[in-house]
C-alpha cells in the first residue's frame, strides 16, 4: 500500500509518502513541505498548495491519501487556514479518484508512539526509527505527514474489517 500523508497548513503543508503493509517494515518514498508566503493572498496560497499536492500525486501515484483531521483550536484564524489547506488536499485526491482518510492528531500519535499525548519530538523520533532514517525529517510538518501515512497503513486493515462486518450485519438485518 502506498500512502501520501498530508499535514495541512497554509504556510507549511507537510507531505510524505510511505509504502508497505501492516506488520512488515515500511519504506519512505519521499518527504517534504509545500510552502507558501505568509503575505500572499489566500487564493494564491491555496493554488500553490494545490500545485504542490498535484506534483506529489503525479510523482508518487499513491493508492490512498490521508490528511490530518482539523480539530478546534483557540485560534480561529489558524483553524481556518488548516481547514482550507486540508480541503485542497482532499479535492486533489478526489479529483483523481484516490480514497481519502482522515486521522486525528491523537490517533496518529497513539499509532506511531503508543501515546496520544506524545510531543513532536517523540513523533519525529519514532518516524525516524520506523522508517530507518538517519535523522528525523525537518521541519516537524514533514515528520507529521510521514506519521499520518504510517498510521493509515497500520490502521486501514482493521478499519476495513470493521466496515465489512458492519455492512454484513446491516445486510442481514434487511433480509429478516
Amino acid at each position: 500500500m502506498r500512502v501520501l500523508g498530508v499535514d495541512p497548513g497554509l504556510t507549511r503543508c507537510g507531505v510524505g509518502v510511505v509504502e508497505g503493509v501492516a506488520g512488515r517494515p515500511l519504506t519512505m518514498l519521499g518527504v517534504g513541505v509545500v510552502r507558501t508566503p505568509a503575505d500572499a493572498e489566500l487564493g494564491h496560497r491555496l493554488v500553490a498548495i494545490e500545485h504542490g499536492i498535484e506534483q506529489w500525486l503525479d510523482e508518487h501515484r499513491p493508492e490512498f491519501v490521508t490528511v490530518e483531521r482539523v480539530f478546534s483550536q483557540h485560534n480561529v484564524r489558524t483553524v481556518m487556514g488548516t481547514a482550507q489547506a486540508s480541503a485542497v488536499a482532499m479535492l486533489c485526491a478526489a479529483r483523481r479518484g484516490i480514497p481519502v482518510a482522515l486521522h486525528t492528531p491523537s490517533e496518529v500519535k497513539a499509532a506511531v508512539t503508543g501515546s496520544g499525548r506524545a510531543d513532536k519530538a517523540q513523533v519525529g523520533a519514532m518516524v525516524t526509527r520506523l522508517l530507518r532514517l538517519d535523522a528525523p525529517p525537518k521541519p516537524a510538518d514533514a515528520a507529521d505527514a510521514l506519521a499520518l501515512a504510517i498510521c493509515h497503513i497500520w490502521r486501514a486493515p482493521a478499519q476495513n474489517r470493521l466496515q465489512q462486518a458492519m455492512a454484513l450485519h446491516a445486510s442481514k438485518g434487511r433480509t429478516t
